[in-house]
């Protein structure tokens, strides 16, 4: 089974605009799918790979590239571990948001509505807080709050009232306790739909996909020299609202700050207008890139 299948890998190299003697940074290594191609095109260049995932580090230990280093880390650590290895710039940094194939397909792991599997969700299996400790010890209304702002289902308090309800019975351990949990609150032919949500939203609480995200982008624009690339991909709105937020404001809420003369004060260009989508072949040949969404920043001049 391959590891997992790169989503918009031309565009997300094109995005970039690889110099071959530039340090670059993925922060999102996986299976190593975009770090490959990278590595591929530098010559007296480096490139560092980021992820938290323990499958994933034993993949990097395959890599034996001299210009390659990995840090077994979450991306919100990127100027610590960048400055570790005294790093102070960077001439790109790739971002693939969310959840790799080889996650999705490991029952073990609990991430999928289609194995059954323990509700784990971690993407740092060092952490003790799993998709399980969530739903057994979250309130009715924290349950609510994540259910309706990560999972974007619309009735967001239902399936909280039914979470409380079912493990007030028994214990909620596996990824089909949950589904059976939820069974009768989920809309009528739409229930694989409706549990991805469930399950996403719980992935995402438990991972801290948000927090994570909006650390790692303040980062970027310390880190990133100038006229270097940031190029994100993420796969729901609610990290692409953060992400197009960020590159036109330089900030992901609120106001944008601006100077004397009204100009906004942020450290990234938007390259792009809009998003950058997969072509329908690349749609067709792999489904996860349907719902992906492409954005490029330019670091302006320090």
């Amino acid at each position: 089974m391959k590891y997992h299948q790169p989503v918009m890998l031309q565009e997300c190299l094109e995005g970039l605009n690889i110099d071959p003697e530039g340090t670059y940074v993925d922060v999102t290594f996986g299976g190593g799918g975009h770090s490959l191609a990278i590595l591929e095109r530098l010559k007296g260049g480096r490139l560092f790979g980021f992820d938290q995932d323990e499958d994933a580090a034993r993949e990097a230990e395959k890599i034996e590239h001299r210009s390659f280093t990995f840090c077994q880390a979450n991306f919100r650590f990127i100027k610590q571990y960048l400055k570790l290895h005294g790093v102070k710039e960077v001439n790109g940094i790739l971002a693939d948001l969310g959840i790799s194939s080889h996650q999705i397909d490991s029952p073990h792991r609990g991430f999928s509505t289609r194995f059954s599997g323990p509700l784990d969700m971690r993407m740092n299996q060092q952490e003790k807080r799993t998709a399980a400790v969530i739903l057994g010890s979250y309130t009715e209304e924290k349950l609510h709050r994540i259910f309706g702002m990560y999972g974007e289902i619309r009735n967001a308090r239902t399936a909280a009232a039914a979470v409380v309800k079912a493990r007030a019975e028994r214990k909620l351990d596996t990824t089909e306790d949950l589904k059976i949990a939820l069974r009768h609150v989920a809309p009528r032919g739409k229930e694989n739909k409706y549990f991805a949500q469930v399950f996403q939203a719980l992935r995402i609480e438990v991972n801290e996909e948000m927090q994570a995200l909006e650390d790692f982008l303040h980062q970027c624009g310390d880190v990133m020299g100038s006229g270097g690339r940031l190029v994100v991909m993420s796969y729901h709105s609610l990290e692409d609202r953060m992400v197009k937020s960020y590159l036109a404001t330089g900030k992901m809420f609120g106001d944008p700050e601006k100077d004397f003369y009204g100009n906004v004060l942020r450290p990234f260009d938007p390259v792009n207008r809009k998003a950058v989508t997969a072509t329908d072949s690349e749609v067709e040949q792999n489904g996860r890139a349907r719902s992906a969404k492409l954005r490029i920043g330019e670091r302006r001049k320090k």
